[in-house]
C-alpha cells in the first residue's frame, strides 16, 4: 500500500489557528503537556520542545480557575496552537476561548458538574463561547468516562456502542445549533475497540474530522505497538485527520509522542505496515495513562515501569493491570482491569475490578500487588 492507494474520507475543514484539520490536509500530530499547567516556565519549555519535534497542536489540562489563568498566560507566551482539555468545570471555557485555538470537552464529564443543568445547555454555552472566540472544539469521548445515560442503553459487555452513540449525539446537537467547527475522538485502551468505534462513526458521519488515539496505551514499546495497530488499520482506510500517540513517559521524553506519531503516518503512506487484523495480548497487558499535568506524583511513571517489570514473571497468564496517574481518570478507568492502581500524591489506591482493596504508600504497593496477582492466578487455576 502506498499514498496513492489510500483514499481519505472527504471530511470538512476545521481551522485551528492557522492549521486546518480535515479536507485532505496532512494528518496533524498532537501531544499533551505533562507538566503542571500552573508551572509556567516548565510548561512553556515543554510546549517549545513539542513544537520543535513537530506538534501541530499542544493540549493543556485545565481543572480550576488557577489552571485557566495560567493557561491564558502560557498561550500568550508561546507560538504553538493551544488546545484546552476541560474537565468537569465547563464554565471555564468562557474565559479561555478568547486566548486559545481549540477546546476539548468530554460528554461524560459534563454530567458530573452542575448536574441540574442539562448537557444541551452546557454544550450550547461552550459553542457560543467558541464562536465568540473564533476557535474550534473537540468532542472527546473516552472509554473510562462515557456518558452514563448512554451506557444505560446498551448491554454491559458492549463497550463500543455507547462510545459511538455519545459521539453521534453530540455531533448532531452541535450541527443543530449551527456549530460545525469541531473534531470528534473516540478512545479506548484496546486498539480493537478504537478501530471498530472509529470505523462505525466514520461510516455514519464521514464528513466529520476524526482525532485518533489509543488512550492509556502505556509504556513504550508496547504502547507504540498498540497504537500502531489501531492507526495502521484506520489510516489505511482513509480514516483520521489528526492523532496522538499517548505514552507513559518522563517529562523530558514527551516529544517521543510526536516522533512516533509521525513515524506511523510515514510508514502507512510508504506501505510499511504490520497489517495486524486483530490485537491479541499474550501474557500481562499493562495499561497506563499518558503522563500529563493531572498526574499528582511524578513517581507514577516509575511505578508504571516497575509494574511492567514485575509482570514479566507472569508471562504465561493473561492479566490486565491498569496504572493510572490521577484522580480524574484513575477511579473509572481501572474498573475494567483485573487489578488497578490509581495514584494519589502520597499513596496508591489498589483495586480488584471495581472493588477497592485499600490505599498503600508508594514503597509498599509493589509487594501488595504481587500478592494480589498470585492470588488471582491461584483462584483461576482452581476453577
Amino acid at each position: 500500500m502506498s499514498a496513492k492507494d489510500i483514499s481519505r474520507n472527504q471530511t470538512r475543514a476545521v481551522r485551528v489557528g492557522d492549521q486546518t484539520i480535515g479536507a485532505g490536509h496532512p494528518i496533524l500530530v498532537q501531544s499533551m503537556c505533562a507538566t503542571h499547567t500552573t508551572d509556567l516556565e516548565a510548561t512553556c519549555r515543554q510546549i517549545d520542545a513539542l513544537s520543535t519535534a513537530g506538534a501541530g497542536i499542544v493540549r493543556l489540562a485545565v481543572d480550576s480557575r488557577r489552571d485557566a489563568e495560567a493557561a491564558i498566560e502560557i498561550a500568550d507566551r508561546v507560538q504553538a496552537h493551544i488546545c484546552i482539555d476541560l474537565q468537569e468545570n465547563w464554565r471555564l471555557a468562557e474565559i479561555l476561548a478568547p486566548h486559545v485555538a481549540k477546546i476539548r470537552y468530554n460528554p461524560g464529564h459534563l454530567h458530573h458538574h452542575e448536574k441540574k443543568v442539562p448537557w444541551q445547555e452546557k454544550v450550547q454555552r461552550i459553542a457560543d463561547w467558541a464562536n465568540a472566540g473564533d476557535i474550534a472544539l473537540r468532542i472527546g469521548v473516552n472509554c473510562g468516562s462515557v456518558d452514563p445515560l448512554q451506557k444505560e442503553k446498551w448491554p454491559e459487555d458492549d463497550a463500543i456502542s455507547p462510545l459511538v452513540a455519545s459521539a453521534l449525539e453530540h455531533s448532531e446537537y452541535l450541527d443543530s445549533i449551527g456549530f460545525e467547527r469541531y473534531v470528534v475522538s473516540l478512545k479506548d485502551s484496546d486498539p480493537n475497540i478504537v478501530v471498530e468505534a472509529n470505523r462505525r462513526f466514520a461510516e455514519q458521519r464521514p464528513e466529520i474530522p476524526l482525532h485518533l488515539g489509543v488512550t492509556e496505551a502505556g509504556l513504550p514499546p508496547d504502547g507504540v505497538i498498540k497504537t500502531r495497530i489501531a492507526f495502521e488499520q484506520l489510516i489505511s482506510r482513509g480514516i483520521g485527520d489528526t492523532l496522538r500517540v499517548s505514552l507513559t513517559l518522563p517529562n523530558d521524553e514527551k516529544d517521543q509522542e510526536i516522533t512516533e506519531g509521525q513515524k506511523i503516518i510515514d510508514d502507512v503512506y510508504a506501505g510499511r505496515v504490520r497489517s495486524v487484523v486483530h490485537y491479541e495480548a499474550e501474557g500481562p497487558n499493562i495499561i497506563s495513562c499518558p503522563s500529563c499535568s493531572r498526574v499528582e506524583n511524578g513517581d507514577f511513571v516509575q511505578l508504571a515501569q516497575q509494574v511492567k517489570e514485575l509482570s514479566k514473571a507472569y508471562q504465561e497468564h493473561s492479566l490486565t493491570i491498569a496504572v493510572m496517574g490521577c484522580r480524574v481518570n484513575g477511579p473509572g478507568e481501572t474498573d475494567d482491569a483485573d487489578l488497578g492502581l490509581w495514584c494519589a500524591p502520597s499513596f496508591v489506591n489498589l483495586k480488584r475490578g471495581e472493588e477497592s482493596l485499600g490505599a498503600f504508600p508508594y514503597d509498599e504497593i509493589l509487594p501488595r500487588l504481587k500478592t494480589e496477582i498470585e492470588d488471582l492466578i491461584q483462584k483461576r487455576s482452581s476453577l
